[in-house]
């Protein structure tokens, strides 16, 4: 039985250098007790499973699942998880990187701190011309951080797999769709469970944001789903009242100029 499981969800993967770094980052880790779950989010280009047959081909760890129509990424890690055999359980984004030391140190620290439930770590902020910023996490996250956005950075973090089984790992609704991870942290809290954020750099998240320049808001009907998350994630923590002003913080910023919001996101990091 391996350690830890780590789980990572593809759909129409069109960069084989990205995602085959991403997969090495995981390989390369100096902790080596770990089976590693690539999920196939019923891709409809070819490409993602030429490059998921050649990355399979890379370590016995890896083991590709999938299906035909694509479900979206909760329904995918779920599949994953409901196969995972580890003691603990590790995310990782197909276009992300995670350092050496990464999975060492969060079973080091989940074996080491029996009081928490999962853990994830700092990241610097990366695209494809390197490293142009930080992203910052509060140590000991209380439900007041969860008042502006989710105080953790999903894809580095690490669980242990019965407590994310017991909960039910993510749910897949219309709601949740692009908020699965913050709906999931605020479920956990709900029911008692902590999480701890590692005041180290082990993880390198990929945000492009010169190629947002140009892209779509997402759907004002996804930020008004968020705005459930939200309404319904104070109300299981007990601060619905000081939570009012921040229900409807993403319709707000669904209003904002585009380019204004692009300067914003921006300087964020």
């Amino acid at each position: 039985m391996p350690e830890v499981s780590v789980i990572m969800s593809v759909y129409n993967a069109d960069n084989y250098d990205i995602l085959v770094n991403s997969v090495n980052s995981i390989l390369d880790q100096s902790f080596k007790d770990f089976e590693f779950i690539i999920c196939d989010d019923g891709s409809s280009n070819v490409e993602t499973r030429k490059f998921l047959k050649k990355i399979n081909e890379l370590d016995s760890r890896i083991k590709i699942i999938g299906y035909d129509q694509n479900r979206g990424l909760a329904y995918s890690r779920n599949q994953c998880i409901k196969i995972s055999r580890g003691k603990y359980i590790a995310f990782q984004d197909d276009d992300d990187i995670s350092e050496s030391d990464r999975l060492k140190e969060e079973v080091k620290f989940l074996d080491n701190h029996q009081q928490y439930a999962f853990v994830g770590t700092i990241a610097n902020v990366f695209n494809k011309d390197g490293i142009w910023g930080d992203f910052k996490t509060p140590e000991q996250p209380a439900k007041k951080d969860f008042l502006w956005n989710s105080p953790f950075l999903n894809p580095s973090m690490m669980f242990r797999a019965n407590i994310l089984k017991n909960t039910g790992g993510f749910r897949v609704t219309k709601e949740t769709k692009r908020a699965e991870d913050y709906d999931l942290f605020f479920r956990l809290y709900a029911k008692g469970y902590k999480g701890y954020n590692i005041q180290k750099k082990l993880f390198n998240y990929r945000i492009e944001v010169e190629n947002e320049k140009n892209k779509k808001y997402r759907p004002m009907h996804d930020r008004i789903n968020e705005a459930k998350i939200r309404m319904e994630g104070y109300k299981g923590l007990g601060i619905s009242v000081i939570g009012i002003p921040f229900v409807i913080k993403p319709i707000l910023i669904g209003l904002i100029p585009h380019k204004i919001f692009y300067l914003i996101r921006k300087r964020q990091y």
